[in-house]
């Protein structure tokens, strides 16, 4: 290849890494430094889904068989067959748990499990890491039942919390 063609090689691979033409300037003191340079600048950029072997949520056979029950009655598109677990401001403690199908985004954790995978933005999951999803049937209550083991407190309804 010309000196040319390596230049505008180097050029386009510094200008997807999103160099600036003074960072271009400042790498350019060695051959194949632009190269080099995108090459560290991908491997920074977070993968856009994180796959975890990691049990990071628990969830139990009867909560399992539920969500598997909520994908076949609402007829939940594939690519949505997953169950997105969160949190966010609110609540009587401070954090609230939100449960819901979603498609997957950019720096979300995903965890597969029966049928179905659990997916985690990246703000909720240090709150959220070795949570057990449940299912309960009472007198009292029926639904989805979130036992956390980094809340420091909950409220009375158990639908917010405090680390």
């Amino acid at each position: 290849m010309s000196d040319a063609g390596k230049t505008a090689m180097e050029s386009a691979l510094a200008e997807s890494a999103g160099l600036s033409e003074e960072e271009m300037a400042a790498k350019e003191t060695r051959p194949g430094a632009a190269k080099r340079a995108a090459a560290e600048a991908l491997e920074a950029t977070p993968p856009a889904v994180i796959e975890s072997d990691e049990t990071i949520v628990i969830v139990t056979d009867e909560a399992a068989k539920n969500v598997r029950g909520l994908l076949e009655s609402e007829n939940i598109p594939a690519e949505e067959h997953n169950l997105r677990v969160y949190v966010e401001a609110g609540g009587c403690s401070g954090f609230s748990y939100g449960l819901g199908f979603d498609k997957m985004n950019d720096g979300d954790t995903v965890t597969s499990c029966e049928g179905f995978k659990i997916i985690i933005d990246p703000k909720s999951l240090p709150h959220l890491k070795g949570l057990t999803v449940d299912w309960v049937d009472t007198v009292q209550e029926q639904g989805f039942k979130l036992i956390n083991p980094n809340a420091k407190s909950e409220c009375g309804c158990g639908q917010s919390f405090q680390t």
